[in-house]
């Protein structure tokens, strides 16, 4: 065999391996998917369980927690998408933390003696149950502005 036929050989060999090396790194579109599918996620438990009762807002909160944890665990490499992963913790985060507030008052109000200090109780509650829900407003429209954000990068080509 030649040296000029050896390379003819090795030239298409190699490019058949860069080439397949290639497309079995992770592209933007395929992280965007990734993250998209966690946030989602997300968002029908929160939408599943609007307005229910404290034991179902527990849950959501252990759930929101794990969405949490799911997509800071994603490897992504893309770094516009690194810092929307980071905002996505944040918010679920808070979200989860909101959600857990509210749920612990409407429970004590639940438990509440009719007393003067039950009705204190009851109050407070109503104070708290108010100020989480307020904030998950503003978390929830941050969220909403991230997606869009998020979604417009996602649809531009690489």
């Amino acid at each position: 065999m030649s040296i000029s036929h050896k390379y003819t050989v090795l030239a298409p060999i190699s490019l058949s391996i860069a080439l397949f090396i290639t497309s079995c790194s992770e592209n933007k579109v395929s992280q965007c998917q990734r993250l998209i599918r966690l946030v989602n996620e997300g968002t029908s438990q929160i939408d599943q369980n609007k307005a229910t009762q404290v034991i179902t807002s527990i849950q959501l909160s252990k759930d929101l927690e794990f969405i949490t944890k799911s997509i800071k665990e994603l490897n992504l490499t893309d770094l516009k998408l690194k810092e929307y992963q980071s905002s996505f913790v944040k918010i679920f985060h808070n979200l989860s933390q909101a959600i857990a507030k509210s749920g612990k008052a409407l429970n004590a109000t639940k438990t509440a003696q009719d007393s003067a200090a039950g009705r204190e109780t009851v109050q407070k509650a109503r104070t708290e149950i108010d100020s989480a829900l307020t904030e998950a407003e503003t978390i929830g429209k941050q969220s909403d502005t991230l997606v869009n954000e998020m979604n417009k990068y996602c649809s531009q080509p690489e």
